[in-house]
């Protein structure tokens, strides 16, 4: 049975190249409505736009929500609830000192996430379920969009 009270949220990354061209989409859904957004870059990485996915989609709520998000991505759910608590007490580095990957992402991805109650789970990629696998169709549009652009410059030029 689908809890009509908290907002559904699938999120995806993808990379051609890693780093290379990426995008990364999100599928949200509430009460029998549904929206779906996506972007791209032109150079980045697969786990700057698993994060991407998330930041934005929940960028995308107008007010304080319940939500279960849906990623595939281990370093999105496992970074946001069991590593960045660390990485704050030691000023954004890892426990080898170093600075922490995507710390502009991540300290936005804290901040969004104070505004919510939020349920994280993890689901297995490209295994047929439906959220993810349309989540994954998203990023790869953004994916699309970027070479879209870079083949218009070109032509441009």
């Amino acid at each position: 049975m689908v809890d009509r009270s908290r907002v559904e949220i699938f999120t995806d990354g993808a990379c051609k190249g890693n780093p290379g061209i990426g995008g990364w989409g999100a599928l949200l859904r509430y009460d029998g409505y549904e929206k779906e957004i996506y972007g791209g870059e032109i150079f980045t990485t697969n786990n700057r736009m698993e994060l991407l996915a998330a930041v934005r989609a929940l960028e995308t709520l107008k007010r304080s929500c319940r939500i279960n998000l849906h990623t595939d991505s281990q370093y999105l759910k496992k970074g946001i609830s069991e590593w960045i608590g660390d990485w704050k007490i030691r000023n954004w580095q890892t426990s080898a000192k170093k600075p922490v990957k995507n710390d502009d992402l991540w300290k936005m991805l804290d901040r969004l996430v104070q505004l919510h109650e939020i349920e994280w789970y993890w689901v297995r990629g490209h295994d047929g379920h439906e959220g993810n696998e349309r989540a994954d169709r998203l990023a790869n549009l953004g994916v699309a969009m970027i070479l879209d652009q870079e083949n218009n410059l070109d032509n441009e030029a």
